[in-house]
């Protein structure tokens, strides 16, 4: 094994059409996930998925034991691969993860899933400032419209947001490509 991780964020079904929370070009961002995994496993990198679960079973998506819930079968994990349960955007908080990835040796991350501006915004920061070589895959990520002041900000531009404050100092931000490539 490498000294290098995939860490998938939250890749469920509520994320997709007709779940609870749909997000802005998450199919496309799955299959570029999809892609990444696969060359990780042919690389012998190291697959973590990890899953948001909501305690409280009045939340709006994410509860345990329904569909919605469930890892999207376009990225399931494979028989073996580690799969962290959370409850809050930050996977380290209150997780196993940052301990998996030291006793595993990990020196390196990249990041997948969703969405950009919560969860994978937390995954990198914590990733970073645990001192992983970090980096975002832009493409295999997924976001949607948010309001803020009743203005609308789309989520081009939310995810663009994301990414360029990620690069500014807390991650390298690259393409599926690269990774496939790299």
């Amino acid at each position: 094994m490498s000294n290098r991780a995939i860490i998938v964020v939250d890749i469920q079904n509520d994320y997709f059409p007709g779940g609870k929370y749909t997000l802005d070009k998450i199919q496309q961002a799955a299959e570029n996930a999809r892609d990444v995994i696969d060359a990780a496993r042919s690389k012998g990198d190291s697959v973590i998925h990890v899953q948001h679960i909501f305690p409280d079973p009045s939340a709006p998506f994410f509860i345990a034991d329904t569909e919605g819930a469930e890892i999207n079968p376009i990225v399931a994990p494979q028989p073996g691969e580690t799969v962290v349960v959370k409850n809050h955007p930050n996977p380290f908080l209150n997780t196993d993860l940052k301990s998996r990835l030291d006793g595993a040796g990990i020196e390196e991350v990249v990041i997948v899933g969703a969405m950009s501006h919560m969860c994978i915004d937390a995954t990198a920061r914590a990733a970073s400032d645990f001192g992983y070589k970090t980096s975002v895959v832009q493409d295999a990520c997924a976001t949607r419209d948010l309001e803020h002041g009743g203005i609308t900000i789309p989520a081009a531009q939310v995810h663009a947001a994301m990414m360029s404050s990620l690069g500014f100092a807390y991650a390298a931000i690259i393409d599926a490509q690269d990774y496939i490539k790299g």
